[in-house]
């Protein structure tokens, strides 16, 4: 069946598309939103608070959690493998190519808590529990703005933002694993590394049966559940298990293997329903938009995102690059990373996490907390789409020539660049973290 006729195959790849995932997110998030603020928003909570499982295993979760918890695990096991090929493969084994932009996600993690510190401070509020909330960056978001808005820019700043939301990935999952955890069991905690080692060694003697793997990856996610550990960073521990080079007989790594199979349930599946979860809050019931929109902790979130991102990253690169001589990539200037910062501070998924995280369902703020995720996101692409578009005119009238991307022979995913356009731009479509070709254009 062509896919044409087949509506999964065509959902499965427009999801290659990064601006087409990112749409589905939103329209989660949209449906959710909407239904938990008209007269049936009593059936959201419901549905949302629906408990499952079994209570012996300590496993009796809502559905909700269950999306937070348990599924998006698989987005957390595709990020370990994006990662695991990005260390031994891609643009974070050369340090000199990728230093820049990783002490830049470095500072475009303490700009945001230093806009939320001190907003709380100020108002006086006290409630700080929320600091890590606006650290994240969403890579399929951040991209998707880019690649609509970023033509005329170099090459180096889709670079220089996939390297920065990869590093931005890592310290995000070791804020989630270090202050989200109240107390630790290592009995558990041993089982869930055992499995996750007996994972490790059946991959790398070729042993990829779903019937041998799948049990070791439940068992792997139940113990680091059970062991007090956020469960998703078992996912993460997995994903970083898998091996990133193609052995003896093999045509590809396992990291591309498993990344292409995961792909769809992760982007088409596990996202939009967490989304969908995570954004649901009644705001009718909680005072209206106007209470959200002066409440302490809101306010420090959604400004934190566009604004402390800005501060942090253009802030931390100007820094190492005048005061310390680092140098950016080919043709790429500090008022390119300025619109970067900006699209950088659209955080949506992990910052929904952690929102869910720094504040207990009953919680007076923790509403307020997750729709400010999603204030600040918007806020950070409005203004970013703004910035690149007025850094594309700039530079179209310019002197400096657009970086051939063809020059640095990089891929992120370290085999050859032999398919980018003459004329090198962010938006181009064949630089993806996993390698593969994006979509955002029908193919011929």
């Amino acid at each position: 069946m062509s896919t044409a006729t087949n509506p999964v195959a065509w959902y499965r790849d427009k999801l290659h598309s990064e601006t087409f995932a990112g749409g589905i997110l939103l329209l989660g998030a949209a449906i959710a939103l909407i239904w938990a603020n008209s007269p049936l928003r009593e059936g959201y909570a419901t549905l949302s608070n629906t408990i499952v499982g079994p209570s012996s295993l300590h496993l009796d979760l809502s559905i909700s959690s269950w999306a937070s918890d348990g599924l998006l695990a698989i987005f957390f096991f595709v990020v370990g493998l994006e990662l695991k090929t990005e260390f031994v493969t891609g643009s974070l084994r050369d340090m000199r190519q990728a230093l820049v932009p990783m002490i830049a996600a470095v500072c475009g993690m303490a700009g945001p808590v230093l806009v939320y510190v001190s907003i709380i401070a100020i108002s006086g509020s006290g409630v700080y529990d929320g600091w890590a909330i606006p650290v994240a960056t969403d890579i399929a978001f951040a991209l998707a703005v880019l690649g609509l808005f970023g033509k005329g820019l170099p090459t180096a700043a889709r670079i220089f933002l996939l390297t920065l939301a990869v590093v931005d990935d890592l310290l995000g999952i070791t804020i989630i694993a270090v202050f989200f955890t109240d107390h630790i069991s290592l009995p558990w905690l041993a089982a869930s590394f055992a499995a996750i080692a007996i994972f490790a060694v059946l991959l790398r003697r070729g042993l990829t049966s779903w019937w041998l793997l799948w049990p070791l990856a439940i068992i792997a996610w139940a113990a680091m559940h059970s062991a007090g550990i956020h469960a998703t960073i078992a996912g993460v521990l997995m994903g970083l298990s898998v091996p990133a080079l193609a052995r003896a007989g093999e045509d590809r790594p396992l990291t591309e293997h498993f990344g292409e199979r995961f792909e769809f349930w992760s982007a088409g599946i596990v996202l939009p329903i967490f989304a969908f979860f995570a954004a649901g809050v009644n705001i009718v019931d909680s005072g209206g938009f106007v209470a959200m929109l002066t409440n302490p902790v809101a306010i420090g979130i959604f400004l934190a995102l566009p604004l402390g991102k800005f501060l942090g990253i253009w802030g931390g690169t100007a820094l190492i690059t005048k005061v310390f001589g680092l140098k950016l990539g080919k043709h790429l200037y500090l008022a390119d990373i300025a619109a970067v910062s900006l699209v950088s501070g659209v955080g949506f998924t992990v910052s929904l996490l952690i929102a869910s995280l720094s504040f207990e369902p009953d919680h007076p703020y923790a509403g307020f907390a997750r729709i400010a995720v999603i204030l600040g996101s918007v806020i950070a692409a409005v203004l970013g789409a703004i910035a690149l578009r007025m850094r594309a005119h700039s530079r179209s009238r310019g002197p400096a020539p657009l970086h051939d991307a063809t020059e640095d022979k990089i891929r992120l995913d370290g085999r050859p660049n032999i398919d980018i356009d003459e004329d090198g731009d962010a938006t181009d479509d064949e630089i993806r973290l996993d390698g593969r070709p994006n979509i955002d254009e029908p193919r011929d």
